[in-house]
C-alpha cells in the first residue's frame, strides 16, 4: 500500500524536478541510442572520406580514374560471365530490410507478450541476418579474386573501356578485357573493405546478440520479468545496422 501511495506522489511531480526520465525512457534504452548515436559518428566520418576521395578523382568530365561500380558488381552466384549490374547486392540490401520487418513483427508481438510470435520472428531475424552476412563473404571472395587488395586495385576504367562498358545491355555476355582496366584509385578498394566489414561486424554482433534474445525468449526470461524491452533494444540496434546499409549502398553502388 506505501509503495502504491509513493507511486503515486512521485507521478505527481514535475517532470524536470530530478528522480525520473523526463522523456519517460528507461536507462538500458538511453544507453543504446548514445551507442547509435557515437555509432552514427563513425559511419559518416568514413562515409564522408568515400565521397571526398570519390569526386577528387575526377580526370575530366569523361574520363576518369574511379572505377565504375556497375562494371565491378555485375555478379550473381550461378551466373558467371553475365552483365547484371548490382543485382546480387540488390537481393541482399532485399534480404537485410526484409529481415528489419520481421524484427518490427517481434517487437509488435513483445507488446502483445506473445512468447510463440516473439520467438518465431526472431528466427526469422537471425536467418535474414545469416544469410545477408553469407551474402556478403562471397561478394567479398569475388571481388578479392579479381585484384582487389586494401593496398591497390585493378578496376579503374579507361575511356575505352567506358565507352564499351556502356553499349553493354543487362544479361549480355561480359568480360574484362586489358585495355578497358587500368591501375585505379587504392582508397577505392581500401575503404570498400573497411566500410563494408565494419558494417559487416555489426551485422554480425547483431545476429550474435538476436540468437542470444531469442533463446532468452524461448525459455520464457521475458515472461518472467513481465515485459519484452530487451527486444525493442535489439530492434533498436538492427533497424540501425539496416538504415546504415542503405547510406552505404549509395555511396559503394550507386554513385
Amino acid at each position: 500500500m506505501a509503495d502504491h501511495q509513493s507511486e503515486a506522489i512521485f507521478e505527481k511531480q514535475p517532470v524536470w524536478a530530478g528522480g525520473r526520465s523526463p522523456f519517460n525512457v528507461s536507462y538500458g534504452k538511453l544507453m543504446m541510442w548514445l551507442l547509435l548515436l557515437s555509432d552514427a559518428f563513425t559511419f559518416s566520418s568514413l562515409l564522408v572520406q568515400y565521397g571526398a576521395q570519390r569526386f577528387s578523382n575526377v580526370e575530366n568530365p569523361v574520363v576518369t580514374r574511379w572505377p565504375e561500380p556497375a562494371a565491378i558488381f555485375n555478379h550473381f552466384p550461378g551466373l558467371h560471365g553475365l552483365h547484371l549490374p548490382l543485382l546480387f547486392v540488390s537481393l541482399m540490401t532485399f534480404i537485410l530490410i526484409f529481415s528489419s520487418v520481421t524484427m518490427v513483427l517481434a517487437v509488435e508481438a513483445g507488446h502483445r507478450k506473445h512468447k510463440k510470435d516473439v520467438v518465431k520472428f526472431m528466427i526469422y531475424t537471425v536467418i535474414g541476418g545469416i544469410a545477408f552476412l553469407s551474402c556478403q563473404a562471397w561478394e567479398w571472395s569475388v571481388f578479392i579474386s579479381e585484384g582487389a587488395t586494401l593496398h591497390g586495385n585493378t578496376f579503374g576504367i579507361t575511356a575505352v573501356g567506358q565507352e564499351e562498358f556502356h553499349k553493354l545491355k543487362f544479361g549480355d555476355h561480359f568480360e574484362w578485357k586489358d585495355e578497358w582496366r587500368t591501375h585505379g584509385p587504392v582508397p577505392f578498394a581500401a575503404l570498400f573493405f573497411i566500410v563494408t566489414g565494419f558494417h559487416g561486424f555489426h551485422v554480425f554482433t547483431g545476429v550474435v546478440a538476436n540468437i542470444v534474445i531469442t533463446i532468452m525468449a524461448a525459455r520464457g526470461v521475458f515472461e518472467r520479468r513481465g515485459h519484452y524491452e530487451m527486444i525493442e533494444k535489439t530492434g533498436l540496434y538492427w533497424h540501425f545496422v539496416d538504415l546504415v546499409w542503405v547510406f552505404v549502398f549509395t555511396f559503394f553502388y550507386l554513385i
